[in-house]
């Protein structure tokens, strides 16, 4: 076993035990291939061993996530449980190539790793499994594949359908911001190994990494059908193969807020799920808050089901929920007004359905509108105020006022309530449409509209009607002929105040959150059966829980230094003379130096997104990634760039990466493709 580093946590946090860290170890694959972890060993372990728990993600464990890891990780191990966080093949310090998102290999090396896990001296044989994003999904997707050892499972803000909302395609319209996701992942991978830990190797490893990772994007807009490409890895296609117990954790301003109430309807094994007013965050390190105690309720999760410890820990409600009150607009992460509330079981007796029907300009509880229609042709801008599809930095991510997108949308509000209206679960719209095209999207956003006029948005969805009878096929749209379709909007805790009143937005487009089809389609909305459909929770209701966890805790960060300090900025500019609309973002992700390697690692973001309300075919988007390693006499930089734009036929991605040594440039790449529009 490699040399250990002792290492304590700190005291703030009342370690339990004293424990040391193996900064590197390799754990050998089926096929060769070796991965690197890194890993927190509680002292006692190889005497009396330890239950472990697994975080299986590609970013980096001796740089990007270095602290993030630490702080969770550290404070489990004083606890009396080993912590490893391998890299995933291809990335940090680990060897192989990663040629996609999810692919059976990396599911395998998961299932590989448990069973090296278990067999370990320090391991008593139970293991779990966590994770944020990737790593929530990597902990699902194990999970369906049964490893004996694996006991259970914490996913956080992860998603179970790769084609709905995680690789594009989100709530049903192809998203410009996802494409961009599709543009940094290429990035990610090309960044090179550590030499201090794999040694003379690293240049090699990196150019290995430089020629062959591929351009993500380009495999996932040739698929744009939901096809075997995103039915794999998929795991809402094997629910019934989990047969252990999740503990699930997601936030409603995060980008999957749906997957907590699709856990409970179709795990049949010990489920438990909180979902509260956080972004793509760990819910004890990150925001809009309150945060909460999510290591010490994991803690509580671990003992009873890799210790079996009798803690009563099932007999907390089955969906705990922060219910967010109406506030102003907000896009910046600050905490939320609201309180905690806790459903025994789910679906909960406590909801029930409301209907509100559509006439002109008004929502109402009976159908009263004739047989009129409204006709919507919203400017390609609309949509700039809806946030980030996936927002977890903090930096102006979250909606503006609604008020700009609602003047470009066609509204139907409730008169002021007399009574507060209390909305958990999945918001619905039913619509009778038609289209003077052989195409059409339909984007919904219910608001919650203050008396002075502010509008705050609280939940949308977005309908291709191609896609609307199902994602695997095409349904033709036929001009002037009605459809009856139904819009999925993300799942909600909220309550809107007395005196507010309830908006329903209708618009054909939301940009850059789904991409303009290929044409300008006017769609008419007819309202004699046309609804929306609320999932109301009585205002009597009990399961109000004043304390439901801890305070938020962490261990402290390992040593480092803050070389320049994390920014960024959001800029939205008009150009008249050309009509282009630009929406600017940069995201500067600052630099750190830490004090046990030396290294200092720093990275910038930039994205840009370009529309002309006068041409479908103007839309442009543009992802720029730089990333820096710097220790001693090794300096090395990556750039990748993707630049994405079409016109009525067709997609054009234009990908380009390039390495740095030393400030001169040792490789560089281009792609170049034209990809036809199928959806679209």
């Amino acid at each position: 076993m490699p040399e250990i580093a002792n290492s304590l946590v700190d005291a703030n946090v009342d370690a339990l035990h004293d424990f040391n860290i193996i900064e590197h170890i390799w754990i050998e694959m089926s096929d060769g291939v070796r991965l690197s972890a890194k890993i927190w060993l509680p002292c006692n372990a190889e005497v009396e061993p330890v239950p472990a728990i697994l975080e299986f993600i590609p970013y980096r464990k001796g740089d990007a996530t270095a602290i993030r890891d630490h702080r969770n990780h550290a404070w489990f191990a004083a606890r009396g449980y080993a912590c490893i966080r391998p890299d995933m093949r291809g990335h940090g310090d680990s060897e192989g190539i990663m040629l996609d998102e999810y692919l059976p290999r990396e599911q395998r090396d998961a299932v590989e790793v448990i069973d090296w896990i278990s067999k370990q001296d320090w391991c008593s044989g139970s293991v779990g499994m966590m994770g944020i994003s990737w790593g929530g999904i990597s902990s699902l997707q194990a999970a369906t594949h049964q490893p004996e050892a694996l006991k259970a499972i914490i996913p956080v803000c992860a998603s179970v359908d790769r084609y709905y909302d995680d690789g594009g395609y989100l709530v049903g319209g192809y998203q410009g911001q996802g494409l961009g996701w599709g543009g940094v992942m290429f990035g990610y991978c090309i960044r090179p190994p550590d030499p201090k830990v794999v040694g003379d190797r690293w240049r090699a490893m990196w150019l290995e990494r430089l020629e062959q990772t591929p351009m993500f994007a380009e495999k996932w807009l040739r698929h744009q059908l939901r096809d075997e490409t995103w039915v794999q890895g998929s795991v809402c296609e094997h629910y019934e193969k989990i047969d252990i117990p999740v503990l699930g954790i997601s936030g409603w301003n995060d980008c999957w807020p749906n997957t907590m109430i699709r856990l409970l309807e179709n795990i049949s094994a010990p489920c438990r799920v909180v979902s509260g007013p956080w972004g793509h965050t760990y819910p004890n390190q990150g925001n809009p808050g309150p945060q909460i105690g999510f290591l010490q309720l994991a803690l509580e999760w671990w003992d009873h089901w890799l210790k079996g410890l009798n803690n009563g820990v099932m007999d907390d409600p089955a969906f705990t929920a922060f219910i967010q009150d109406s506030h102003e607009p907000q896009p910046n992460s600050v905490e939320r007004p609201g309180r905690w509330i806790g459903e025994a079981d789910w679906p909960a007796k406590s909801i029930q359905r409301r209907t509100l029907w559509l006439d002109e300009g008004t929502l109402n509880d009976h159908a009263t509108a004739s047989g009129t229609a409204v006709r919507i042709n919203s400017p390609l801008s609309t949509g700039l105020t809806s946030g980030e599809y996936m927002p977890w930095s903090g930096v102006a991510e979250l909606p503006q006022d609604q008020r700009v997108d609602d003047a470009k949308s066609v509204c139907f509000d409730t008169p002021a309530l007399t009574d507060p209206l209390e909305l958990l679960g999945t918001p619905l719209v039913h619509l009778k449409v038609s289209s003077n095209r052989d195409c059409g999207l339909l984007v919904a956003r219910v608001c919650d509209v203050a008396p002075d006029g502010a509008s705050t948005l609280i939940t949308y969805g977005i309908l291709n009607l191609k896609l609307r009878e199902g994602r695997e096929q095409l349904a033709s749209v036929t001009a002037g002929e009605w459809m009856d379709v139904t819009i999925r909007l993300n799942d909600i805790g909220w309550r809107i105040k007395r005196g507010h009143r309830v908006r329903l937005a209708i618009s054909t487009q939301m940009w850059p959150m789904a991409w303009p089809l290929g044409e300008v389609a006017e769609l008419d909305i007819g309202l004699v059966s046309s609804r929306l459909d609320l999932p109301v929770r009585h205002s009597d209701a009990a399961g109000e829980i004043s304390m439901p966890f801890e305070p938020a805790v962490s261990a402290a960060a390992p040593p480092h230094h803050v070389l320049r300090e994390p920014s960024g900025a959001r800029h939205v500019n008009h150009n008249i003379q050309t009509g282009d609309v630009i929406y600017d973002i940069t995201t500067d992700g600052g630099e750190v130096r830490f004090d046990n390697t030396g290294l200092a690692y720093g990275s910038t973001n930039e994205q840009r997104y370009v529309i002309n309300d006068a041409n479908p075919s103007s839309a442009r988007a543009e992802y720029r990634a730089d990333f820096t390693f710097v220790r001693d006499c090794w300096n090395v930089r990556t750039e990748s760039e993707l630049i994405v734009t079409c016109d009525e036929n067709d997609f054009f991605l234009v990908g380009k990466i390039a390495a740095y040594e030393d400030g001169s440039q040792v490789f560089t790449r281009d792609w170049n493709f034209k990809i036809p529009r199928l959806v679209h």
